[in-house]
């Protein structure tokens, strides 16, 4: 009974928002956290109904002496009318369940007729619509081997390459290369591959478009003194993404201050064969900017802790609330927000405190405008940036094709084109904002990797490390974008 305990307790923790699906979830006790999984997410799945069932039957009013928990009737309930039956001894709990077995099986049928289905699986929740439209991205492991590779293999294994653009339909036995991200394939959303010899593997990595942004827009320099941080890892995508620019060469710092993501993240670097990730089991606000461990870093990723209201295709759309963050704030919505943003901030202004980062790039998988242009904003007149001299990386150097870009209102016309926006409704990703900052100096974007180019929206590795070539030294360009900093040349 004690699995059932344990699963009882992930609901409730669910239920006082004290975490995500994923993250509870990943919290069970090891030697039953993947049945327990699969249990707590298809009770959430038929929640409404098993509840209805619950009240209906009077079980808990007449067995309160037995069971006075809802969650953990919820449990009990969904496996002795949904599957096997409860899989415990014959303790006093489950007998207290069996003596009302007739009444929940006829309270069950009664639902289905009431609700107007045959099959059981139309009394589940259905998942948020927009999901469907989203493709099954697979990510590459260039690391591992190469995307002509992985185009060959999926070919003989009955896949057809198409050519079509993304917005339109995909076939089943279909894939496509990303126009965006050269070492992402795209699949039809019902494509399966949990139990792929290439994802234990490490050969794929199951990653979102919007995901793999942050990573192509800081661009990290793969040389062998190369230095970079990620500063939020776990678990582990866009950490082994920057790991495969930088062609396992240089240093990557990869930050996780919760002790079991940072047991999922040194299993993802593992499995990816990540040769040059040191990671630390650390909060990165802790960390010293003037530690000479550190004094080398020029690229930052910052993707913190936020809202999640950008994902669609997660298991969190089970909630009341879709708005689950990791470390959930007990407030009302715009208090929940000023609080994120107010963290999100402090990371800003944290990673620009190390003396010679030359490029940071802030993302979060949110739409709300105080998580994304409001803290962009906010870094901008900082100190840090003030005396640093950062500002907003030109778009030329942003994934400059991607069509969607930063709100207008919020941080004027130049600075919003600056930064990217995606939307779950119409770009077939989670919703995601990605920004980039950079000093002002000729060293400001830093250099670029030198692997092979095959997407235009790097720029050439001549164009980012040569001061003359660089658009943004032209000054009435940078009068143009930054008119509070007329005397100053745009170099990012």
């Amino acid at each position: 009974m004690n699995f059932y305990f344990d699963a009882a307790k992930a609901l409730d923790k669910l239920n006082a928002r004290q975490g995500s699906i994923k993250g509870v979830i990943g919290h069970l006790p090891e030697k039953d956290r993947k049945r327990g999984s699969a249990l707590v997410i298809e009770t959430l799945k038929y929640k409404d109904a098993l509840t209805e069932i619950i009240n209906n039957s009077g079980l808990l009013k007449q067995e309160k002496q037995k069971i006075n928990s809802m969650n953990l009737a919820l449990l009990l309930v969904h496996d002795l009318l949904l599957s096997r039956g409860i899989q415990a001894g014959d303790g006093p709990i489950k007998q207290a369940i069996l003596r009302h077995k007739t009444r929940l099986h006829a309270e069950f049928q009664k639902l289905k007729i009431k609700r107007g289905v045959k099959n059981t699986e139309d009394l589940a929740q259905a998942p948020d619509p927009r999901s469907a439209l989203i493709p099954r991205y697979v990510r590459v492991n260039t690391l591992l081997w190469t995307v002509a590779d992985a185009v060959s293999h999926f070919k003989r294994g009955g896949f057809v390459q198409e050519n079509s653009p993304m917005n339109t339909p995909f076939a089943k036995k279909s894939f496509r290369i990303d126009d965006h991200v050269p070492d992402l394939l795209a699949f039809h959303p019902s494509v399966r591959f949990h139990d792929s010899e290439l994802l234990a593997g490490g050969r794929i990595i199951l990653q979102d478009k919007a995901s793999c942004f942050p990573a192509v827009a800081l661009s990290p320099p793969a040389e062998d003194d190369a230095c970079v941080i990620d500063a939020t890892a776990a678990p582990g995508n866009k950490t082994t993404h920057l790991s495969a620019l930088m062609q396992n060469r240089g240093k990557l710092f990869a930050f996780e201050r919760d002790k079991k993501r940072f047991g999922t993240l040194r299993m993802m670097i593992g499995m990816a064969q990540c040769k040059n990730i040191e990671p630390i089991n650390a909060d990165f606000l802790t960390t010293d900017p003037s530690d000479e461990r550190f004094g080398r870093v020029t690229h930052i990723l910052l993707d913190p802790s936020c809202s999640g209201s950008g994902i669609v295709n997660r298991l969190d759309y089970l909630l009341d609330d879709t708005d689950v963050i990791e470390e959930q704030v007990n407030d009302g919505e715009d208090t929940r927000l000023a609080k994120l943003a107010s963290f999100q901030l402090m990371m800003i202004r944290h990673a620009m405190k190390f003396a010679s980062v030359q490029k940071i790039v802030y993302s979060t998988c949110s739409v709300h405008e105080e998580e994304n242009e409001g803290v962009v904003t906010q870094a901008l007149s900082s100190p840090e940036a003030l005396s640093g001299k950062f500002v907003l990386c030109p778009r030329e150097y942003v994934l400059p094709s991607w069509p969607r870009r930063g709100l207008k209102e919020k941080l004027g016309a130049d600075d919003a084109d600056a930064v990217i926006r995606c939307s779950p409704d119409e770009d077939q990703t989670n919703g995601f904002f990605v920004s980039c900052f950079v000093r002002e100096s000729p060293s400001a974007v830093g250099k670029s990797s030198k692997r092979k180019r095959t997407s235009n929206d790097d720029p050439p590795t001549e164009k980012v490390t040569n001061e003359k070539t660089h658009p943004a030294s032209n000054e009435s360009q940078a009068k143009k974008k930054h008119k509070a900093r007329k005397s100053k040349q745009l170099l990012g």
